[in-house]
């Protein structure tokens, strides 16, 4: 009777032994498993957005059309607090040279149309630009340029003259952008001589700060 005992004794113990091996090795298991676990993915940085470009003027009546503001670079930038009141594309232009020295030389004269936000406008000799749907008129001068490679430069331009009140009225400065042509003949020529090279542009009127 006692040797049986003794016998269960060591069953229970073997089976107790068994069980203890059997919950330490499920826990090994499991903290390899989280050992091994791919990390958390990182998350992306956001996305920076980029600056938003100047908005372009709202054509107005059934002559115009909207036309979008290029980009515009630093050294030819309006004054701060300058806004736009109109933004034109060439529909037909050219720049002329006249031989001098036997090259096509110095300023070159424009004679172009144009077609935007308020309407068309003759861009002339000055240079001058003149709206053809109420008569407004403005001269201007050269402030800054921008090269660009194969083309005429882009520009900024201070107006210096009014006529009239209308479209142009209000104009401060004006942007010569996304230029295209519009480079002098290389080569000889004769003296006197002229050479009108088709051009093309974007031209944005600013009003001053307020």
């Amino acid at each position: 009777m006692l040797s049986t005992s003794h016998s269960w004794v060591r069953a229970l113990a073997v089976i107790g032994m068994a069980g203890v091996v059997a919950a330490i090795g499920a826990v090994t298991q499991q903290a390899s498993a989280a050992d091994v676990a791919a990390p958390a993915a990182v998350a992306a940085p956001a996305a920076v957005a980029a600056p938003a470009a100047v908005a372009a003027p709202a054509a107005v009546a059934a002559d115009a059309r909207r036309v979008d503001i290029p980009r515009i670079a630093s050294p030819i930038k309006p004054p701060a607090g300058a806004r736009p009141v109109g933004a034109y594309v060439v529909t037909r232009g050219t720049q002329t040279y006249t031989c001098a020295g036997g090259v096509f030389t110095g300023a070159s004269v424009p004679e172009a149309q144009l077609i935007g936000t308020g309407g068309r406008v003759h861009h002339f000799r000055g240079p001058s630009w003149q709206s053809e749907r109420d008569g407004s008129l403005i001269t201007a001068k050269k402030t800054a340029e921008s090269p660009r490679p194969g083309t005429i430069p882009e520009l900024l331009l201070t107006v210096e003259t009014h006529s009239g009140t209308g479209i142009l009225g209000n104009v401060a400065y004006i942007s010569r952008l996304l230029t295209s042509g519009g480079v002098a003949p290389a080569g000889g020529c004769v003296d006197g001589a002229t050479a009108a090279v088709p051009y093309g542009a974007v031209y944005v009127f600013w009003a001053a700060k307020r």
